[in-house]
């Protein structure tokens, strides 16, 4: 299990990720941050750019924060990275 440091951005109006440096990831979603749609968002966003089902990506903290830390099963950190890195926009 990988843990991934995210800063998210609600509400943008050009969804997409970037990759800051090697601590933390920027994912910029449309979906505004009300109920948890924004969390899902990202975690969708996340699946779909490292190519994994969405079961693989768990939000472990920062449920109402913009900083978050999401898990991610079966690729190391390297791995994410570079996935990350090939699919920012």
């Amino acid at each position: 299990m990988t843990k991934l440091n995210v800063l998210v951005h609600p509400g943008s109006r050009r969804p997409g990720i970037s990759v800051t440096d090697a601590a933390t990831v920027e994912v910029r979603v449309s979906a505004p941050a009300q109920g948890g749609r924004a969390n899902e968002a990202v975690r969708k966003a996340l699946a779909a750019a490292l190519a994994r089902p969405p079961s693989s990506v768990t939000l472990v903290r920062g449920q109402t924060a913009r900083r978050k830390t999401f898990a991610i099963v079966g690729l190391s950190r390297e791995d994410v990275l570079a996935r990350l890195a090939t699919q920012a926009k």
